[in-house]
């Protein structure tokens, strides 16, 4: 194995610098969602650009996705007969409005209790951290063929997936290394070896042709409100387990939920129960979970004593992992269509699916491990992710016998990302640093 010593301490150097590449980063407002500007989303794909530039990917570019945002791309040759390794973040974010209730500028890095707080610090701008401080140790003599995948569209309807599929051979590696997740808890080294998919789709409920007085017509004529709250409770249980015909569960075989951690970073209210049966680990990372991620209703202030014609709700699954999205997608949407509360007009529209994934023993997964031990010095617990990446599904049915390694700096217990007060761990970004370095040479 590579000098472990030499790598840390060549690391440490590194950590101003890789700090004030990340606090840029993090001023840039990349929110690649529908209706958000462009200008930002593309200031920061040239950021991209130019920082692996910086860390020595000369070739570093852009690449025009159909439909999308442009992914950044760059590709350093190793020796002949080395294996080829991908490594993949994402530079676009969820958006920060007022109403998640920031205790500081989402667009200004504030470092605060040894950590960064700012949208994007931990997801995934850290990853493009951990990727840079790799680079610059690397870059100049790669002990393997590198290639650096980024997308701008993680967060939202991505178009990498078909752009991937197209031009498959650019993107084919034999160890593919998605720095978008973490651990439980700063400071415990983890891989993930599986992770639940997404599906999502929009429900339309319509009952009326028009808007009509509630006290002259209600209590015979049905507004859409109420028919769209009696499906949407269709889809759990009186335990809050997700119950859908044709949506498949499972247990989780790994590590357990650490719970004071996992309560802690839900922000779970004192005294409100959890939903689900089974362990903590099987209802995060093994089951099936619907939720209502928006509403297209009138809001409390703009009420008026009127019946609602017409009303729409989005519905977001996580997928149980190794069942395949588009299945269970179909699943969700067919058992919306087939509520329909006196006869209202139900329609159900496809939005995004991304597929499940599990790996828990290839070989790079075990080379990963224990390059995360010798960093960390302690025993890698091997968890779940209750999330998702569009691109990890797509990337394991193109190419089956790689090995896909998902770790990063994103922990569970304080991170706190899509919400308010996003932050992360400058140390841990720099174990990570030190783990992927080693981890690359050794591979070489």
């Amino acid at each position: 194995m590579a000098d472990v010593a030499a790598i840390k301490a060549a690391t440490a150097a590194l950590m101003p610098e890789v700090i004030e590449r990340l606090e840029h980063l993090v001023t840039i407002p990349s929110i690649a969602f529908p209706g958000f500007p462009a200008d930002p989303v593309h200031a920061m794909a040239d950021a991209v650009v130019q920082l692996l530039k910086d860390a020595g990917a000369t070739g570093a570019e852009l690449l025009d996705v159909p439909g999308g945002y442009p992914a950044v791309y760059a590709e350093l040759p190793g020796p002949e007969g080395a294996p080829t390794v991908l490594l993949y973040a994402h530079y676009d974010v969820q958006p920060a409005p007022e109403s998640q209730g920031w205790t500081t500028d989402p667009w200004t890095p504030t470092m605060k209790d040894g950590r960064m707080f700012g949208r994007g610090a931990a997801d995934d701008k850290s990853g493009l951290a951990i990727h840079f401080g790799t680079l610059k140790q690397l870059a100049a003599d790669p002990p393997c063929t590198i290639k650096v995948l980024i997308e701008g569209e993680e967060e939202t309807a991505s178009h990498l997936g078909p752009f991937v599929s197209a031009n498959s051979e650019r993107f084919a590696a034999d160890v593919y290394v998605i720095a978008d997740v973490g651990p439980q808890a700063v400071g415990r080294p983890a891989l993930t070896t599986a992770l639940r998919g997404n599906v999502i789709c929009t429900v339309t409920v319509s009952t009326l042709a028009n808007p009509v007085h509630s006290g002259i017509f209600g209590g015979a004529a049905p507004d859409a409100v109420t028919a769209l709250i009696r499906i949407l409770d269709t889809l759990h249980d009186e335990n809050g387990d997700t119950v859908i015909p044709g949506v498949t569960s499972g247990t989780w075989g790994g590590a357990d939920i650490d719970e004071p951690v996992y309560r802690a970073g839900s922000a779970i209210l004192d005294g409100v129960d959890y939903l689900g049966t089974g362990s903590l680990s099987d209802r995060i990372w093994a089951k099936p979970s619907v939720t209502v991620i928006g509403m297209d209703i009138p809001s409390v202030a703009a009420a008026s004593n009127v019946l609602i014609p017409s009303v729409s709700a989005r519905v977001a699954m996580r997928v149980a992992p190794g069942v395949p999205g588009e299945q269970q997608l179909e699943a969700l949407m067919a058992h919306l269509r087939a509520q329909r509360p006196w006869n209202a007009v139900v329609e159900v529209e496809p939005f995004k699916f991304g597929d499940a994934f599990v790996d828990e023993g290839s070989p790079g997964i075990r080379a990963a491990e224990a390059a995360l031990a010798a960093v960390y010095e302690t025993e890698v617990e091997c968890i779940g992710a209750g999330g998702s990446i569009p691109l990890v599904g797509r990337l394991h049915g193109l190419f089956p016998e790689a090995s896909i390694v998902l770790w990063g700096a994103e922990d569970t217990e304080l991170a706190r990302i899509h919400a308010s007060d996003e932050s992360v761990d400058p140390a841990e970004i720099e174990r990570m640093i030190a783990a992927q370095t080693l981890f690359l040479s050794t591979l070489g």
